[in-house]
């Protein structure tokens, strides 16, 4: 994850940036812009966010499948309004279903998103959409604090996976899954047809895509029903399903004068089918990867450094960070988070220390808290909590035989380097993947879903092929299911 003073650094010269903005005519729609930073820094801003995911492991480790999604993306962007500046696709180690554009020609699609595509036109389709959001400048035509957000925010989540931090952050303003509103949507729709057209692909693959969306919008609305939830909206701009949105077809069939194409051979599967086959469903099935002076708890999502000469010890009530020659210890307990209250005072209450000595703010990588020192029988406490969401975790260190003051650092160890764990530390519970198979005579999405070990299995995989909420497959149609790796 990111760490606070990487994202401060990050965002100094975007400030920057924003405040050298100008008129300028859209290389997209040709009209004039007020935008609010030059093409030079639009593209500064994008590399160093994208470098920054790069260097925390949020690229999904299949190169045949990178260089294949990165073929597609260059072969729609060589027809695009932007076609000058370089282009960079990359596949997310991701299960959330997303892709989105950062400024200057950086475009990201989520193996969860590709999960439910079926063929190289959906996903050109995907890509040629963000291109649209690129070409058409939709980032830097935002407001600055609306762009700085965004920004940050897609770091934020990509490299923590973290839901709160992404909300927290704003960070689907950005992305495929809520938008930029309808008006810019439907601007990236339009650019986007017309940029499939001249690659050789279908503009409708554009229709199917956000169908796709739809069916899980639906799925969600369903299940959230059923739980008394709020359902997620994907691409958010639809009421009805896609095909019966009307401004939506007329964008992508005129939007570039667009005449109907009869020379377009039917979508070739057998590629897709190849660069999908065994990709990673659900959790990344990649090894974790994991520094051997830390301690990591997988099921709570959090991790931090074990001073040398320390050891963890995992109970059901706490985790107890001890020195080996029985000096002190530092427990850590996990309560939940009364919003209503400051940390500091969370802190003082749930801890009996009214009156905290040198009481600070704790801003960790991702989480905020306070931490101070409480007086105690057998001399003082370093007390600290850090909440995340509704959540809030509660150190107190204590000596047990040593010297608190030289016990304090490497209590403060501990408590600085808690973080929540990122993507590539994660260690999967279940490997999955994706397994292509042919329907047999009277398969049916029923009998298909026996033995996936997924919830909801049938209605996962009617949603992966495209039969949601009814349908079933034909004697020797191509289904994908999800298999265990061994």
């Amino acid at each position: 994850m990111l760490n606070t003073k990487n994202l401060a650094c990050l965002s100094i010269p975007l400030a920057l940036a924003l405040l050298n903005g100008g008129c300028a005519s859209n290389p997209a729609t040709g009209g004039t812009d007020i935008v609010l930073m030059s093409e030079s820094q639009e593209i500064k801003i994008g590399r160093e966010a994208h470098e920054k995911m790069i260097e925390e492991g949020a690229a999904y480790q299949n190169q045949a499948l990178q260089d294949y999604v990165n073929r597609v993306g260059q072969r729609v962007a060589a027809t695009s309004d932007r076609p000058d500046i370089k282009y960079t696709f990359t596949v997310i180690d991701s299960e959330q279903i997303n892709a989105f554009a950062l400024p200057g020609g950086y475009i990201y699609i989520n193996r969860g998103l590709m999960v439910y595509l079926d063929n190289e036109e959906e996903l050109a389709a995907v890509l040629a959409h963000e291109v649209g959001h690129v070409t058409a400048r939709h980032a830097v035509r935002q407001k600055t604090q609306t762009t700085t957000n965004s920004i940050l925010a897609q770091l934020a989540y990509v490299t923590t996976g973290s839901a709160d931090l992404a909300q927290a952050s704003n960070l689907y303003g950005t992305s495929l899954v809520r938008g930029y509103g309808r008006e810019m949507e439907l601007e990236a729709d339009g650019e986007g047809a017309e940029y499939l057209y001249n690659a050789g692909y279908d503009p409708n693959a554009l229709l199917d895509v956000i169908g796709v969306l739809k069916d899980q919008e639906d799925y969600q609305r369903a299940r959230a029903k059923a739980s008394g939830r709020q359902p997620q909206s994907y691409h958010g701009l639809y009421a009805t399903h896609p095909r019966n949105d009307k401004r939506l077809q007329q964008v992508i069939r005129t939007a570039a004068g667009l005449e109907p194409r009869y020379d377009l051979a039917p979508p070739d599967t057998e590629e897709w089918r190849q660069y999908t086959q065994g990709m990673s469903y659900g959790q990344s099935s990649a090894p974790a990867e994991r520094a051997e002076n830390r301690y990591y708890h997988n099921k709570l999502g959090f991790t931090f450094e074990v001073p040398e000469g320390w050891s963890v010890e995992r109970g059901s009530r706490a985790i107890t960070a001890a020195a080996d020659d029985g000096s002190g210890k530092l427990t850590l307990t996990l309560q939940r988070y009364d919003k209503s209250s400051t940390p500091s005072m969370f802190l003082s209450q749930k801890m009996n220390a009214p009156d905290l000595m040198q009481s600070e703010p704790l801003v960790l990588e991702g989480l905020t808290g306070h931490t101070g020192v409480a007086p105690y029988d057998a001399g003082n406490r370093r007390l600290a909590m850090a909440y995340r969401g509704s959540l809030a975790y509660l150190f107190e260190g204590e000596s047990t035989g040593g010297e608190f003051t030289a016990l304090d650092g490497d209590f403060m160890t501990v408590i600085k380097s808690f973080r929540p764990i990122r993507p590539a530390e994660r260690e999967p519970e279940n490997r999955q993947s994706v397994e292509w198979v042919q329907a047999e005579p009277g398969d049916t999405m029923a009998i298909l879903a026996r033995g996936v070990r997924i919830p909801d299995a049938e209605n996962q995989l009617r949603l992966m092929n495209g039969y949601y909420p009814k349908g079933e497959p034909r004697a020797g149609d191509w289904i994908k299911t999800v298999k265990e790796e061994r």
